[in-house]
């Protein structure tokens, strides 16, 4: 499942010139202001205040149910290549808000890291299916959350491995970037929307496999 992934009204799910000063590509960063004002964004980096508004629910809905979560590299960290030894351990600083086995996709092996408040990473580098299995089992029944980026949640959709998918549309043009449906395979016309409503901010839209 994919949950509160923001995508911008050209498609993208990140801006373009991605770096480790720009993590989410120029003005990407504008795709997640949503997010921060509410009262359940704040909570999870630590400060008070926000709405208690639609986004506020649909937020703090993110991890209910949720056992395990994939992502791809570059949500993890800027690192290509192999992986270099140093004490940085990635964007979420040292207590992730997932609190749960969160499982990498990568090219290069990489030892586990365990981090404060229950995240472990994972690092997997047998492709999609093998990263799925492992969630799947460290869920213990749960449901496995496909975290991003665009590029792996393209990957699981092309596979036909998602059934249930959130976007919230924010209202900004980016004009480049990683474009979430740019060729998203067969499975796509298999999906229908359930749910479509909208905040001031963004609009939420939910789609779930109807075959």
């Amino acid at each position: 499942m994919v949950r509160n992934f923001s995508i911008s009204l050209d498609g993208y799910g990140a801006g373009p010139s991605q770096d480790f000063e720009h993590p989410l590509g120029i003005k990407g960063n504008l795709l997640h202001d949503w997010i921060f004002a509410t009262r359940s964004g704040n909570q999870m980096i630590g400060v008070d205040g926000g709405t208690e508004d639609l986004d506020n629910d649909f937020f703090a809905a993110r991890a209910s149910g949720v056992g395990a979560t994939i992502m791809g590299r570059n949500m993890f960290g800027p690192v290509r290549g192999p992986w270099v030894e140093n004490e940085w351990t990635g964007w979420w600083g040292d207590e992730p808000p997932f609190h749960h086995s969160v499982f990498v996709l990568t090219h290069h092996p990489q030892p586990s890291i365990e981090m404060r408040g229950g995240t472990t990473f994972h690092f997997i580098d047998g492709g999609i299916e093998a990263a799925l299995n492992a969630a799947r089992d460290a869920a213990g029944g749960l449901d496995v959350l496909i975290g991003g980026g665009a590029s792996t949640i393209r990957q699981y959709l092309r596979a036909g491995l998602i059934d249930d998918m959130h976007f919230a549309i924010v209202p900004v043009l980016l004009g480049g970037g990683e474009r979430l449906f740019e060729d998203p395979g067969p499975s796509a016309p298999d999906y229908e929307c359930v749910e479509h409503v909208c905040s001031p901010a963004v609009t939420h839209v939910r789609v779930q496999r109807s075959t």
